[in-house]
């Protein structure tokens, strides 16, 4: 057995060193090779494969006994998470298999872990999709986790060794199973040890499929010169590491780290052996349906030895032959399939020695060659070839260079099951070369010439006339993308800040910002290679102008009405431009018009003839010509004198005084107003007369010196630059008059918390002018502030001043107020103390509460309960001595009063309603008695008491429920037996019997009664329970029925003659 080698990182490439750190100790060469078979592809750790040109036994290095699969076997055996394990199965090509493990979770806290690998190292859950799908289930009920792996149309490369391992914390269990997929028919190919490094399709468009060890396929081989076999371990050992990816690629290896790293595992140091004399080589190699042959030979014959693959015990059977031979032990293996592709050892005693089984595929071919080809720049080119095997690895050249496609190569591969296709996009002539591709069994090559597109002219250059100051942009489209050159005037074109060339797929541009006079010319573009040119010219021309810069600020121009306006605007432009006059969209034409338009070379005039104050506003000038148009607009105010202003308002009054304002008038004439005069006179003279001679700026004014009680009316004149406007309309008349004398007997009426209420008397002297009203004022002591107690003037002498704040002292004033103004204040002599008064609470009881109060059932109670009390009481209800269920009844209380409220009223809230206001120590009480009556129940028991001619005696006891009000009477009704139709016969009747007469001699009656309060008749009536029957003349005829307590007899009727009543007395009495 051999030591444990060195432990390298996984993937990476060994050094040369490591290569030769083993001997070759033998190799057996197998059988020969058949002309035309290369090496096919397979791989590594999936479907444990390597690759080898002859059959051999390799001494290079055995790995040891695999101690982590040993620590595997181990965790399996002693843990139990596996109540069932999945086994081997057969399937054949196309069809389904499924394979299921279970795991008991009694004691798991959380789902176990589980994975399903091919081979040792495969992890399938990478490879889940269209031929695979893994499942898992929880059944509750027997908390066991059931895992399943699906393989869905099966192919023959499936074929392997398969193992799940679960785990869950510190526990861990595994188990081995085989998959064995037949063919229907076929035979089955060479094979070469190097397909087990072929990989997967990664990346390629079966990428989801499971590609394991190699692809089991029938093919046509054709048939070729035989090739010297060749040891490729020898030539990874002896050539330079840089080389290893070439000499892997030529003889078919993908998998060329994987190779290494295997090949590192296998040295080994010599180490004697006390039970083998001679041990298992490193490595065997067979052809697909060989036999391989494992032999070694024991120190001591008597030792039990057994042989295992990956690490499951080898029973004998007809595809593994055991044979003695002495102290040699020997295992055949029949019909070598993918499936034996493993790792196998064999133990005597303690030791053990191991090796590993490669089985061979045959080489990937080139079975439709590449061909030659011709396109143009720009083009896309594709290359196609097939090989004998979907999503082969291929690797193309160019010139002998490979291409290796990337994000940012031109070059990329294509592949399409068998189908190889190499793509070009946008194909330069630098992209003509010889290409070839390559495989494991063959190559095939092609040449690529690119050439020049005929150019064609898409979008010529055009010739441009542009604005001097905009952008000159000159643009064509060719055919091709490809660059040129820009010349102006037979000059190269150079880039500047303001110039740009702009090149962008097959439009060439020339951009020239803000164009001066100087970039006139004749500008040519020239593509590159080409002998093709696109000419095109450039004219600058000059846009009109128009120059105010002779007008005041905004081009305002203003001229006074009645003048004459001429106002001349210098204008430029090539060619001279055309010139339009227009006011609000309407053009001002040339001519003899009062407003016209004159035209001169340089210039344009307006001119206005006696203008009016209807011709301010904004004239608009346009120019225009082939360069382009401008425009401006000038506005013209005409001024004259203002308006007349609005009548004045007189606002205040004095005894020889008032105050008189005014509007500004609505139009000021085009100029600012700079103040106004003013002037009055009496109602009954025409004379005004003027009052100030200096201009008034305000809209206000004071008249004085007139006569007290005297109507006078005032008048205003507007002035501006231009005139004084004429009079406005004169003011309503007014009178001067004095102010009233103060009010008298200021006094506190009443003080709460935050309020204080005032009264006084009206002032002594009111003079003429009368009185509008008064003015209640407060300050704070120790402030000058007075405060108004209210907006608008009152007209009552009494006032309540709110929200002051508590324990606040205030002075309080009041004035009287007529046309005339405000009187002199009246004082209130002393602060007031803002701070409630406290009043005794007293509850008064409305009158017709005061006897019982009375409602019918779902009649609404609403009753308002006034109260007095200062501050605020406090009110507690109760019903018959207890708490209110507030839920039932609604209790409102505000500062003056409390209401009860009751939607809808039962007779549970009939009661007596006490009610207690309480102010600080003092309380108040108060009782309400309401009554909630219903219609009464019917009579509990109705009977006929006697009948005689055509009478009848009833009687009755009053109801068990009186609806919670007296009876006041009873209602009785009378039915004939044929019909059963009720007539009333007494209403309102008092008594608890009655006599019903005027009977029908020969008809039957039946009767009932109703009981009636306040409320009305009950909802049911009593009816008797026997008939009354009116008997003819000469008989007697009674007729009832007695029920007794059984309900089990019945007493017949008895007809008995009139004159025989005693009889029928008796007979009633008996009974």
């Amino acid at each position: 057995a051999g030591t444990t080698p060195a432990k390298g990182e996984a993937g990476t490439t060994p050094a040369k060193g490591e290569l030769e750190g083993g001997q070759q100790r033998e190799f057996k060469p197998s059988k020969e090779k058949k002309p035309g078979t290369a090496p096919a592809k397979g791989e590594l750790e999936g479907g444990r494969g390597r690759e080898f040109s002859r059959v051999r036994k390799w001494s290079v290095g055995e790995p040891p006994a695999g101690e982590e699969q040993d620590k595997q076997n181990a965790n399996s055996q002693l843990s139990t998470l596996f109540v069932e394990k999945p086994q081997s199965g057969e399937v054949k090509v196309g069809e389904n298999i499924t394979f299921i493990a279970k795991v008991k979770a009694e004691d798991l806290l959380r789902k176990p872990t589980i994975k399903w690998f091919k081979g040792k190292w495969m992890d399938l859950a990478s490879k889940a999709g269209k031929h695979l799908q893994l499942k898992e289930t929880f059944e509750r009920h027997s908390r066991v986790y059931t895992f399943e792996m699906q393989i869905i149309k099966a192919k023959e490369n499936y074929a392997g060794n398969y193992r799940c391992e679960v785990t869950y914390k510190d526990k861990f269990d595994s188990c081995s199973f085989d998959l064995e997929v037949h063919e229907s028919t076929g035979t089955t190919p060479n094979i070469d040890i190097r397909s087990a490094f072929k990989r997967s399709g990664d990346g390629q468009d079966d990428a989801g499929e499971l590609d394991f060890s190699g692809l089991l396929k029938r093919r046509e081989v054709k048939q070729q010169e035989e090739e010297p076999e060749v040891d490729v371990w020898e030539l990874l050992k002896n050539a330079n590491p840089n080389e290893y990816e070439r000499i892997a690629f030529q003889y078919g290896i993908t998998d060329l780290r994987g190779m290494l790293k295997r090949l590192k595992r296998m040295r080994r140091v010599e180490k004697k052996s006390a039970a083998f004399s001679k041990i298992l080589d490193p490595a065997y190699q067979v052809d697909k349906g060989g036999r391989v042959r494992f032999a070694v030979e024991l120190a001591d014959p008597k030792l039990e030895v057994k042989w295992y693959k990956n690490g499951q015990e080898i029973r004998p059977s007809t595809k593994y032959i055991f044979e003695h031979k002495g102290c040699e032990r020997i295992m055949f293996i029949n019909n070598c399939g993918l499936t034996d592709d493993s790792e196998y050892y064999v133990t005597a005693g303690d030791e053990k020695c191991s090796t590993e089984l490669f089985v061979r595929e045959p080489p990937v071919m080139v079975t439709k060659q590449l061909e030659d080809t011709k396109a143009y720049c720009g083009e896309r080119v594709e290359l196609e070839c097939e090989v004998s095997e979907d999503d082969a690895n291929v690797k193309w050249f160019k010139n002998g260079e490979e291409i290796i496609p990337g994000p940012k190569s031109r070059y990329r591969i294509k592949v399409d099951g068998k189908k190889h296709i190499l793509i070009i996009e946008g194909a330069t002539k630098a992209d003509t070369a010889e290409y070839s591709v390559m495989t494991t069994g063959g190559q095939s090559s092609a040449k690529l010439s690119v050439d020049l597109k005929p150019l064609k002219i898409l979008t010529p250059l055009t010739d441009q006339t542009v604005n001097l100051g905009k952008e000159i942009c000159l643009k064509c489209e060719i055919s091709e993308n490809i660059s040129g050159k820009w010349t102006k005037n037979s000059l190269p074109v150079q880039e500047t800040d303001r110039l740009k060339i702009i090149h962008k797929g097959r439009i060439h541009k020339l951009v020239i910002a803000n164009a001066l006079t100087e970039d006139e010319g004749d500008y040519v573009f020239a593509p590159d290679a080409y002998s093709v040119t696109l000419p095109a010219k450039v004219h600058v021309i000059d846009p009109p102008r128009i120059n105010l810069d002779g007008l005041g600020p905004d081009n305002t121009v203003t001229v006074i009405a009645g003048n004459k306006l001429r106002l001349e605007i210098p204008i430029s432009g090539e060619p001279p431009p055309k010139v339009i006059w227009s006011r609000a969209d309407k053009a001002i034409m040339e001519g003899s018009g009062r407003i016209r338009a004159e035209s001169y070379p340089d210039s344009s005039t307006l001119v206005i003839d006696v203008a009016e104050r209807d011709d301010s506003g904004v004239y608009n000038i346009s120019l225009k010509n082939e360069a382009g148009e401008a425009h401006a607009s000038i506005k013209v105010k005409v001024v004259d004198i203002p308006d007349p202003p609005v009548a004045p308002n007189v606002k205040e009054v004095g005894d020889d005084w008032c105050i008189m304002t005014w509007d500004p008038p609505l139009y000021d004439g085009g100029s600012p107003i700079l103040g106004y005069f003013i002037e009055r006179k009496k109602k009954q003279s025409s004379r005004w007369m003027r009052l100030n001679f200096d201009l008034c700026k305000e809209t206000t004014f004071e008249p004085k010196k007139m006569i007290e009680g005297v109507a006078y009316e005032v008048r205003i004149f507007a002035v501006n630059a231009v005139g004084i406007s004429k009079p406005s309309m004169p003011s309503r008349p007014f009178v001067p008059l004095a102010v009233t004398s103060p009010p008298t007997l200021l006094a506190v009426d009443s003080v709460t918390d935050t309020t204080v209420t005032m009264k006084w008397r009206p002032p002594d002297q009111i003079g003429a002018a009368g009185l509008d009203g008064y003015v209640l004022e407060y300050c704070y002591e120790g402030s000058d502030n007075w405060l108004p107690a209210h907006k608008d003037l009152i007209d009552k002498t009494k006032f309540t001043i709110t929200d002051l704040p508590t324990d606040a002292k205030i002075f309080v004033r009041v004035k009287a107020v007529n046309a005339a103004g405000a009187s002199e204040p009246k004082y209130y002599s002393q602060p007031i103390l803002v701070k409630q008064i406290i009043e005794p609470p007293k509850i008064r009881i409305p009158r017709h509460l005061k006897q019982t109060y009375i409602r019918r059932v779902g009649e609404a109670i609403n009753l308002v309960i006034p109260f007095q009390g200062k501050p605020k009481p406090e009110l507690t209800w109760k019903k018959d001595g207890k708490e209110i269920d507030k839920n039932q009844i609604n209790i409102r209380n505000s500062e003056t009063d409390s209401i009860i409220f009751i939607r809808k009223a039962e007779r549970s809230h009939s009661g007596k309603y006490d009610l207690e206001v309480k102010v600080e120590k003092f309380m108040e009480t108060a009782s309400i008695d309401i009554q909630v009556v219903d219609r009464p129940g019917p009579p509990q028991v109705v009977k006929i008491d006697d009948v005689w001619g055509e009478n009848v005696a009833l009687s009755w006891t009053p109801p068990k429920d009186d609806g919670n009000a007296a009876i006041t009477g009873y209602t009785i009704q009378k039915a004939d037996k044929k019909s059963m139709e009720w007539f009333t016969v007494i209403e309102h009747y008092h008594r608890t019997s009655a006599t019903i007469s005027e009977l029908v001699i020969g008809n039957e009656y039946y009767f009932r009664v109703f009981s009636e309060n306040m409320c009305g008749l009950s909802e049911d009536a009593t009816m008797t329970k026997e008939s009354a029957v009116i008997a003819k003349d000469g008989e007697w005829d009674v007729g009832w029925t007695l029920i007794f307590s059984d309900n089990t007899e019945k007493v017949e009727r008895e007809r008995e003659v009139r004159g025989n009543k005693n009889t029928i007395k008796t007979h009633l009495k008996t009974w």
